[in-house]
């Protein structure tokens, strides 16, 4: 089932086009990550999907009804940048910014207590936000954030500023949310945060959608024949391969010998091993596919400069 849906949506400023009939579907339960290169339109239709500011053309959809101001109290966002009040203290904020979420201001003690715990916060509570580090203070946006449970989550760049301790700890906090129910959209330039959560994602440049689909799939689709193997024993590799394949790299380690081959077209994975098999002991052997990485240089720069020189 689908949660929000965008379609062709168009949002100009002054003499900047910001995005150029943008579509996206987001569907219910997943994480669908909202990639892009600096100033490819990202951030405007985040603001647009909060209602922050509105298309100059297009629709939305949340639940398949069109999207309204009742609709904000179902979702959560949580800003790249942060924005908590710096002179007053931690709790007394928390506590302000649940209850302008709905929540009673015993819900909001209660709930507010769990995730202080769960993020070992309790002896903030008193202090400024001032005296938080960058850390910690995200810690806190964080859960006001999700803390009334909200059908759809906005996470822009959530890893901004912690350390590698601390980005595991919120990965697994929003697979967890995940996993209760909650849709997520998630917007980051770290691809390999990407490739550990998103289910789908949608890539924009230069204010246009220029792909979208299934991570799988999508990396999948950018596959260049590549296999890595690890073999045991001697090889004259000019003798023994013909033009069928074409050898990449070749790495020397502790006994053991690396090849990384490309297999052109028409031949198969299974006439290099039978080729190896007679002369060779494989140790290892598999197939090299894009990272996400690899797939988001390719389309904001050149996809088949990209192809060709993989």
């Amino acid at each position: 089932m689908t949660i929000f849906k965008a379609e062709n949506i168009v949002k100009k400023y002054a003499n900047h086009v910001a995005l150029k009939n943008v579509s996206i579907n987001v569907s219910e339960g997943s994480i669908f990550g909202l990639l892009g290169p600096n100033g490819a339109g990202k951030t405007s239709l985040i603001r647009i999907i909060n209602q922050i500011t509105a298309p100059d053309e297009g629709t939305l959809f949340f639940k398949g009804e069109p999207l309204k101001p009742s609709h904000v109290e179902l979702i959560g966002y949580l800003p790249e940048e942060r924005g908590l009040y710096k002179k007053m203290k931690v709790g007394e904020q928390a506590l302000y910014l649940a209850q302008l979420k709905g929540l009673s201001r015993q819900d909001a003690l209660k709930k507010l207590k769990y995730w202080f715990e769960k993020f070992e916060l309790q002896g903030w509570w008193n202090k400024k936000v001032e005296e938080l580090s960058k850390g910690m203070q995200q810690k806190i946006q964080f859960i006001v954030t999700v803390l009334h449970n909200p059908q759809l989550l906005i996470f822009d760049e959530p890893f901004s500023g912690f350390d590698p301790i601390n980005v595991n700890i919120l990965k697994e906090e929003i697979l967890n949310l995940k996993a209760h129910g909650a849709t997520i959209i998630f917007s980051t330039h770290n691809m390999a945060s990407v490739e550990e959560l998103c289910d789908n994602i949608a890539l924009l440049n230069k204010s246009e959608k220029i792909l979208d689909g299934n991570v799988n799939d999508i990396k999948k689709t950018y596959k260049t024949n590549k296999y890595e193997l690890i073999y045991n024993g001697t090889l004259n590799i000019k003798e023994v391969l013909d033009s069928r394949f074409e050898v990449l790299n070749q790495i020397s380690d502790a006994g053991d010998e690396k090849l990384t081959i490309k297999i052109n077209n028409g031949s198969s994975p299974n006439e290099l091993l039978s080729v190896l098999l007679s002369h060779v002991l494989i140790v290892s052997f598999k197939e090299v596919i894009p990272s996400m990485n690899d797939i988001f240089i390719a389309n904001v720069t050149d996809k088949n400069e990209f192809l060709q020189n993989a």
